[in-house]
């Protein structure tokens, strides 16, 4: 646990720090391990997705599924908003990508987006703590879109 790094504000976001280690082979960089990630978060599948430059994904929300972003490559804006009732509202934006390799957990009811900034395509890998629409993809998808609601206070 020593390095999961609380850089964010909102209660339960995390944001860690990958650190690479390189020699004459290339490099390795560790994205998490089960024995240092924080208790109640356990990733049940992943994915990788490429975001083309200048595009955004988001603004959405969870309404049960933590998400374990690792952003390694190009340069992203990553903005989170506190949306949870009881909670104090929180809106942050975090510089990410290759200058700035992390992990970051976004658990239910954060909403969150990210944009590349950079200049070309860039990867993002999801480790989600929720099988994407359940086991078989017989269930409704578990997010609430914001990107597409003219009214939302969530906005890039």
């Amino acid at each position: 646990m020593d390095r999961w790094k609380e850089a964010s504000k909102i209660p339960g976001v995390v944001i860690r720090a990958l650190q690479r280690y390189e020699d004459h082979r290339g490099w390795l960089t560790e994205l998490f391990r089960e024995d240092e990630l924080p208790e109640g978060f356990e990733p049940v599948m992943g994915y990788l997705s490429v975001t083309h430059a200048g595009v955004a994904r988001g603004p959405h929300e969870h309404v049960e599924q933590s998400d374990g972003f690792v952003f390694l490559s190009g340069e992203f804006e990553l903005h989170l908003w506190e949306n949870r009732p009881g909670h104090q509202d929180a809106y942050e934006v975090h510089r990410v990508g290759e200058a700035a390799p992390v992990f970051v957990i976004v658990p239910p009811g954060v909403v969150h987006a990210y944009r590349n900034v950079g200049q070309e395509d860039a990867f993002v890998l999801n480790f989600p703590d929720r099988l994407y629409r359940g086991p078989g993809k017989q269930d409704p998808v578990d997010e609430i879109r914001h990107e597409d609601d003219v009214q939302s206070r969530f906005k890039l």
